[in-house]
């Protein structure tokens, strides 16, 4: 199952959302979009769809005389103590959209201290999480939550992981040859959904897409039981799409 580049993959937007946000911070009593592209140096066409995902997510606000003004999320994210309970408030609530939009369970995961490690996730009767039959930990050369991580990873932290974690052989389509993972790692294009079509766990099939804020390795994914699969290109585009205000979050 092919899926092809995403030129709006969220890694390079994020960037320019940033300068935006700094833009109309500066100016406390509301700043027009055109002032906006002008001091952001951005096109206004391109500006617009920026404008319309932080208006969505509450980043922003337009006032009466349509100028833009920072919003309840922006001002949540920055108060002091509270940020950290603000942050995971509003990745539970942008996962929770996420999921109903994709019609699937929904993670976010880390790769802290050497680990794989699932912080977030949004599931449901109708959107069953995936069944942890293995430890995520020892599963990376088989999930797409793990081959997106790896893939942010350079070649000596990945022999470092599976020096720990050894490769085994999981369901009858588990790469388990370092050298093919390696060279399917290395030509994984960025704006592509990692895909797992049973290769963790039978019945199962599993898209991630990478979250790169700063210098932490991250990634959003879904997973969808095997009778789904039908759903995983149209499900990890709209999950490549949406992944922009959860890489905006993390950035703040």
């Amino acid at each position: 199952m092919a899926l092809k580049p995403e030129p709006t993959a969220p890694f390079h937007s994020v960037q320019y959302a940033l300068r935006v946000l700094e833009t109309i911070s500066r100016h406390g009593g509301g700043v027009t979009d055109v002032q906006i592209a002008r001091e952001a140096g951005l096109p206004v066409a391109h500006l617009t769809s920026l404008l319309l995902m932080l208006r969505r997510e509450g980043y922003v606000e337009q006032v009466a005389d349509g100028a833009y003004v920072i919003g309840d999320s922006l001002v949540l994210l920055g108060s002091g103590l509270t940020r950290r309970e603000a942050l995971e408030a509003k990745l539970q609530e942008t996962l929770t959209e996420l999921r109903d939009s994709v019609g699937a369970a929904v993670y976010i995961s880390r790769y802290i201290d050497g680990e794989v490690k699932i912080t977030q996730f949004a599931d449901g009767p109708r959107t069953p999480k995936v069944n942890e039959w293995v430890d995520f930990h020892s599963a990376a050369h088989a999930s797409a939550v793990g081959k997106c991580l790896l893939t942010q990873l350079d070649q000596n932290g990945r022999r470092d992981h599976l020096s720990r974690h050894k490769i085994a052989r999981l369901t009858s389509r588990t790469i388990t040859s370092e050298q093919i993972l390696f060279s399917k790692l290395d030509s994984q294009p960025p704006t592509v959904p990692v895909l797992d079509l049973q290769e963790y766990a039978v019945g199962t099939v599993c898209a991630a897409v990478p979250l790169t804020a700063g210098s932490a390795v991250g990634c959003l994914a879904l997973s969808l039981p095997i009778e789904h699969a039908h759903r995983l290109r149209s499900a990890a585009d709209t999950l490549n799409r949406r992944a922009a205000p959860v890489v905006m979050a993390l950035a703040i």
